[in-house]
């Protein structure tokens, strides 16, 4: 393979990583709205950010990083370390803009959903190249 078809299949892995990811990112989305509800946004975060994963992990495990020689348990223990590493930034990245980025600002529209959204967003560099070279290897 030429660094040029390389250089390609990286970017359609990336570029499918974005996709599925968005969904993921979705319903993390969606789940910290519905738990709002129900506890502080910090919390709602955390829970949100698991529901999320869930998704994340079957659309990777089936759509992108599909690797039958790596044992399933190792890819869920990987996946799982990766992903609490990617839950602690956008927990700090969407508390921090919550609680004193906007605020500071003085943005009042829709503030945690923005912030929640810059939190989410965080970890995507992160956590394609550490599942691309940690998980599915």
């Amino acid at each position: 393979m030429t660094a040029a078809q390389r250089t390609q299949r990286g970017f359609s892995q990336f570029a499918a990583f974005v996709a599925t990811g968005s969904l993921a990112a979705a319903t993390n989305l969606v789940a910290r709205w519905l738990l709002n509800f129900v506890m502080p946004f910090e919390l709602a975060v955390v829970l949100a950010y698991l529901a999320g994963m869930a998704v994340a992990f079957a659309l990777f495990q089936r759509v992108i990083f599909d690797n039958p020689g790596t044992p399933l348990k190792r890819r869920i223990v990987r996946f799982t370390q990766v992903n609490m590493l990617g839950m602690a930034l956008a927990w700090a990245v969407s508390t921090l803009t919550a609680r004193a980025l906007l605020p500071a600002i003085g943005w009042n529209f829709h503030p945690f959903e923005v912030a929640h959204l810059a939190g989410v967003a965080a970890p995507t560099f992160s956590s394609y190249f550490l599942h691309q070279s940690y998980t599915y290897r």
